[in-house]
């Protein structure tokens, strides 16, 4: 009986050993077929997009815009002259869910925009399917990740001007106060944050780059409130004494 049970259990961990070598397989085969497409954006190599994307791929881009597997290909060209760029994948790491798997990684992007240097990051999400032609990609959705803007240095008199208590509702208000020389704001209930100036006026919280405080002025220049924007959307805090 002893015998048997080892026996078992011996099986079960080659079992177990076989399926996690399976995992990895699997995880390498789709961290090299993603390099392939990312190597083929800038290279514009349409033909690897052709090979690796379902017929029924939906495609979600950065900006929001949905593609299908014949708008995706159509868009893989060449760079067009005076851009270059060279594209890294970073974090990547795969989920598999017998024949679906889920990979999550980073495009990395250094791009030269006629002699300028620019640097951006795409956090993306591929669904893949396993399929008798072999694993092909049926969804994918980009988000840019965003970063701080360049902060601009302000006088102590500007900052000055920002310092006060602004209020949404009664029970909601946001303190602005100088502090060692910079500025912090603290809403009702939070803890407090530095404040930077992106431009006269427009204020953010470092590690928040997606909202902005836009300060309102009255018709002699004082400061009536500002606005937290985040994209297109406003909330209007006002001034009061």
């Amino acid at each position: 009986m002893r015998k048997k049970l080892g026996l078992l259990a011996v099986l079960i961990l080659l079992l177990l050993q076989g399926l996690a070598q399976a995992a990895e397989d699997v995880a390498e085969v789709l961290r090299r077929q993603t390099l392939e497409m990312v190597d083929a954006i800038s290279a514009g190599g349409a033909a690897v997009w052709q090979r690796y994307l379902d017929d029924k791929a939906v495609y979600t881009a950065e900006d929001g815009s949905v593609s299908t597997k014949a708008q995706m290909v159509e868009q893989i060209k060449p760079l067009p002259e005076g851009v270059s760029g060279n594209l890294k994948v970073i974090d990547f790491k795969a989920t598999v869910h017998g024949a679906t798997a889920v990979t999550n990684y980073v495009i990395d992007e250094d791009e030269v925009y006629h002699g300028h240097k620019l640097h951006c990051q795409y956090r993306t999400t591929d669904t893949w399917l396993k399929t008798p032609a072999g694993w092909r990609l049926i969804a994918a959705q980009v988000l840019a990740l965003r970063t701080d803007p360049p902060a601009i240095q302000l006088t102590p008199r500007q900052m000055e001007q920002y310092a006060g208590r602004y209020e949404l509702t009664p029970e909601i208000t946001y303190e602005i106060r100088l502090k060692d020389g910079a500025l912090e704001g603290q809403q009702t209930g939070r803890k407090a944050e530095p404040l930077r100036a992106e431009v006269a006026d427009v204020l953010f919280v470092p590690g928040k780059p997606r909202y902005r405080k836009v300060f309102q002025r009255g018709s002699g220049g004082h400061i009536t409130g500002f606005a937290e924007r985040r994209e297109a959307w406003d909330l209007v805090w006002k001034r009061v004494p």
